[in-house]
């Protein structure tokens, strides 16, 4: 079979060869053409080679192009993946840096939270003007994957305004359940089975099963506890197990911030988290570790090529969603997954318009999830809260108006737990303004905004966050990779 598969943000070099190569894992697929789209050039011609590679290395008749022209991309594509980050690490600095003066400490900020709700803003045009060359130029019912954060809000807005097919796609409930299924002390994850179910970031393992017998609260507690590693890198996550009885997807550093309770006193931050890594809720830490390793396929890139010279083995086929879904439509072979998709009645206890994520199966019919799913009342009443946020954070994003904006990370769980109201005004008009270059929807609101914070009169602080490590170069990181190789 052939057809055509566009991906946006193909530069992101790592990512985007391993979803060719899992979908290179489907006999079927190998006439199909892969069209790469970025705005980087450069970035461009570094994928474009590997994947070149990849292809002449197994003998493959698969066509790959590369383009920043992204009409031309996308022209007669069936499927397009996304995975963009729009202003880059740039805006990604004032996401983390600018709440920091007001108090609001964050890990990664990229999903709610006051980093987050503006990540949405500078998305959610892109993705507007996506859907439109989409329903313009790709095979009629095309469908849109998106693996873009902040997941809810931008496959909010693919769905409601940008009129498109779409599908969001993540691998934390997978994390998750590799977790749970290694302190069960499961011999392999087939021996685990599970509903997970909730809002992207925000999921819950509200039924689990190992070898076919239930697993309870108390049981999975004394798992996590008795582990060497989660029960010092996981606290947060636990103490939240031990409060709600099911277990959340997401990492210790991320949970926290979609919370109100664990990240809004410096003192009792660094009691929740873990510094062995920036996962475990280090103050900026995505930022930091982003930061780090930016170039990182740079200077990587000779042993990119000649990994990309061996033969793709099926047995390596990651648990990627894309894949897997693309081998279900396009050949019946049925899919299992958790999927994020606009709720209409999935979830009985959650809104109708909110994005979900929750099990569903992939069949040549497309994506039918499993409906009638109830979450324990705490999971509703927390996923709410964020959802009432991505909701006005959404319509502020379309409508550009800057105080809807302003309601919306008032509204955030941490952020109303740190700031008041007239410091939520000030900081959301200095991220405006630092960010306006992204922001085109609100260009009518950034003279105001500057007028406003030359007679602010709220008092910001200096301040690094209560865990915070010092940024190291490309150079000290490969010198502790091999110091750590020689250890060992």
């Amino acid at each position: 079979m052939s057809f055509k598969i566009a991906i946006i943000g193909a530069g992101s070099v790592g990512f985007t060869k391993k979803l060719f190569t899992d979908i290179l894992c489907v006999p079927e697929f190998r006439d199909i053409e892969f069209a790469l789209t970025d705005l980087s050039e450069h970035n461009l011609e570094m994928i474009k080679a590997i994947l070149d590679r990849v292809v002449k290395a197994n003998g493959l008749p698969t066509k790959v192009t590369a383009t920043t022209d992204r009409r031309q991309a996308l022209e007669g594509a069936r499927y397009i993946i996304s995975c963009v980050r729009v202003g880059g690490l740039e805006a990604y600095a004032d996401d983390i840096r600018i709440p920091l003066k007001y108090g609001i400490d964050q890990c990664v900020g990229d999903t709610i939270c006051a980093g987050g709700i503006l990540y949405g803003q500078r998305n959610i045009p892109v993705i507007l003007d996506f859907c439109k060359d989409i329903r313009e130029v790709a095979e009629p019912g095309a469908k849109f994957l998106n693996y873009a954060n902040p997941m809810a809000m931008n496959t909010w807005a693919a769905i409601e305004y940008g009129k498109v097919d779409t599908v969001g796609l993540c691998h934390g409930v997978q994390h998750g359940a590799e977790q749970i299924a290694e302190v069960l002390g499961a011999k392999s994850l087939s021996e685990l089975d599970y509903i997970c179910s909730g809002i992207n970031h925000q999921t819950w393992f509200i039924d689990l099963r190992l070898n076919g017998r239930r697993i309870g609260k108390d049981e999975l507690i004394a798992g996590f506890e008795a582990h060497p590693v989660y029960s010092q890198q996981e606290k947060l996550r636990i103490d939240v197990l031990k409060r709600f009885g099911v277990y959340s997807t997401e990492s210790n550093g991320h949970l926290s911030e979609y919370l109100p309770w664990y990240r809004k006193r410096p003192d009792e931050i660094t009691r929740w988290i873990d510094m062995s890594d920036w996962i475990h809720g280090e103050t900026g830490g995505y930022l930091r570790h982003s930061t780090e390793t930016r170039n990182w396929f740079e200077t990587e890139y000779p042993q990119f090529l000649e990994s990309a010279a061996q033969p793709i083995d099926p047995a390596k086929r990651s648990n990627e969603h894309a894949s897997h879904i693309l081998e279900a439509l396009e050949t019946n072979r049925v899919y299992r997954g958790h999927f994020n998709v606009k709720n209409n009645g999935v979830i009985t206890n959650l809104p109708s318009d909110a994005i979900i994520e929750s099990p569903g199966f992939v069949d040549r019919f497309g994506i039918n999830m499993v409906s009638g799913v109830t979450l324990p009342e705490a999971c509703a009443a927390t996923c709410i809260a964020s959802i009432n946020v991505q909701r006005m954070s959404v319509h502020a994003a379309i409508s550009g108006d800057i105080d809807l904006l302003k309601l919306a990370v008032l509204h955030d769980p941490l952020v109303g737990a740190v700031s008041t109201p007239e410091e939520v005004w000030q900081m959301v008009d200095e991220m405006v303004v630092a960010q306006a270059r992204w922001l085109p929807q609100y260009a009518h609101a950034v003279p105001a905004a500057k007028e406003r914070l030359s007679k602010s009169k709220v008092q910001t602080r200096d301040w690094a966050g209560a865990a915070r490590r010092n940024v190291r170069s490309i150079e000290e990181l490969r010198a502790e990779k091999a110091a750590l190789k020689q250890a060992v």
